[in-house]
């Protein structure tokens, strides 16, 4: 698979009669002063070998520390706006998303330096109201909410 393919869990629950998701907001320089449209679910690259639902899985757990004991399905499939694909499958749960402990990423930072930093995949999660979370996800994996309200209706 190449880095084009990437899987992700989008993790959602049920309080007071509404539903509501887990998004989180990625590490590193490119989304540190970002807020509207940077929110997504957790997700990675799909490696060599790997099925999209094991990804989605590992990343996960790579990005907020918690392994899922949920039954994931199948929800949808996007492509972002920089051509990357992204396979998401539905689970319900709960997480404290103050608890979250992400894994790192290294980087050349700043560019051109010759110096590496390392970044938290994850620097926050929060859980939303679908309608919330409209306003600050990632453009590109809204038609994912759309996929879950479907899936829930039926």
């Amino acid at each position: 698979m190449s880095r084009l393919h990437s899987a992700g869990i989008l993790l959602f629950r049920t309080r007071d009669g509404n539903t509501q998701v887990l998004l989180i907001k990625p590490g590193g320089p490119f989304w540190k002063n970002k807020d509207v449209g940077a929110w997504m679910i957790p997700k990675g690259a799909v490696e060599p070998g790997e099925g999209a639902l094991d990804a989605a899985l590992r990343e996960f757990e790579e990005e907020t520390g918690t392994r899922l004991t949920g039954v994931p399905a199948a929800l949808a499939t996007v492509r972002q706006s920089g051509g990357k694909v992204v396979e998401a499958f539905a689970v319900e749960g709960d997480l404290d998303p103050s608890a979250i402990a992400s894994a790192e990423f290294e980087m050349e930072w700043p560019p051109k330096s010759g110096r590496r930093e390392r970044f938290p995949e994850a620097v926050e999660a929060r859980w939303l109201t679908i309608g919330e979370a409209r306003e600050i996800m990632l453009p590109s994996q809204l038609p994912l909410l759309d996929a879950l309200e479907e899936k829930l209706r039926s």
